[in-house]
C-alpha cells in the first residue's frame, strides 16, 4: 500500500459490487451468453469476456452483438437471455469470504451498501438464498434505480450510495472485481480495492488503489475499521 493511501482519513462506511464480488455469478452470465452465441454459430470466449465485466446490461449486449456479430437488437438479446438468467440466478454461490466480510462490518456499526450494475430484478434473484446477510446493507443502488443515470463506468452508482448512507464519498471505500467497476469508483472520489478474477491482466487494474486475492485479505485496521478477527 502506498504512502498516499496510509495517510488518507480512515473510512466511514464501505460500499460493494455484486457480481463475481459478493456473488458467483459470472459464470452464469458466461454459460447463458455462451448459449444465445451458439444459436448462430458464434463463440463467447475469454477474449470476449474480459471486456464486459461490470458493464451494465444494455452496453454489455450491444457489446456482444457488435463483437460477435449477431442478427439481434438489444432488446431482443436481454429478452432471449432473461428466462435463462431466471432460472439460474436463484442457485448462485457466495464469493469467499463476502458473508463472513459484511457480518463483521453490520455487527460494528460500519455503513454498507450494494452499489451493482445489475438490474433490481435479478438483483433479487441473485439473492435467493442470500437473503438473511443481504439484509444487513444499509441501502442497494442498482443500475436501473431512478437517481442513477448512467451505470459503470459512470460513478452514479457508488455516488448514489454514498448520498443515500449520508456519507462523503472521499470517506468510502469501494470493492470491485471488474476493470470498469474500478473505474466508476476512482471516478467517484472513493477508495477503490479490485479483487479480479485470476483470468483478468493485472495491468488493467493499475488504477486501482490495492489489489486482493480475496475479500478475506482485506487489511481493515490500515482503513481504521475494525479487523476480522484471528
Amino acid at each position: 500500500m502506498s504512502a498516499q493511501q496510509d495517510n488518507r482519513r480512515p473510512i466511514k462506511a464501505v460500499i460493494f459490487d455484486m457480481d463475481g464480488l459478493l456473488l458467483d455469478t459470472e459464470g452464469i452470465y458466461t454459460e447463458v451468453t455462451e448459449m444465445i452465441a451458439r444459436r448462430y454459430g458464434k463463440h463467447f470466449d475469454w477474449s470476449i469476456k474480459q471486456n464486459t465485466i461490470g458493464r451494465g446490461a444494455r452496453d454489455f449486449s450491444g457489446y456482444i452483438i457488435d463483437t460477435l456479430q449477431l442478427p439481434l437488437s438489444v432488446d431482443e438479446f436481454l429478452a432471449m437471455r432473461q428466462p435463462m438468467l431466471d432460472e439460474r440466478f436463484p442457485q448462485a454461490q457466495a464469493m469467499p469470504g463476502a458473508e463472513a466480510l459484511v457480518r463483521h462490518l453490520a455487527a460494528h456499526g460500519i455503513p454498507i451498501a450494494v452499489g451493482t450494475s445489475s438490474s433490481v430484478h435479478y438483483f433479487h434473484a441473485k439473492i435467493t438464498r442470500h437473503q438473511a446477510w443481504f439484509e444487513l446493507f444499509d441501502t442497494v443502488v442498482t443500475a436501473d434505480d431512478p437517481q442513477v443515470t448512467a451505470a459503470k463506468p459512470a460513478p452514479d452508482i457508488f455516488l448514489v450510495a454514498a448520498e443515500r448512507l449520508g456519507i462523503d464519498p472521499a470517506d468510502c471505500l469501494v470493492f470491485e472485481d471488474s476493470p470498469f467497476g474500478v473505474t466508476a469508483a476512482k471516478a467517484a472520489g472513493m477508495m477503490a480495492v479490485a479483487i479480479p478474477d485470476v483470468h483478468m491482466p493485472p495491468e488493467r487494474y493499475r488504477h486501482a488503489d490495492l489489489i486482493l486475492g480475496s475479500l478475506g485479505e482485506a487489511p481493515l485496521a490500515q482503513w481504521g475499521l475494525p479487523a476480522m478477527p484471528a
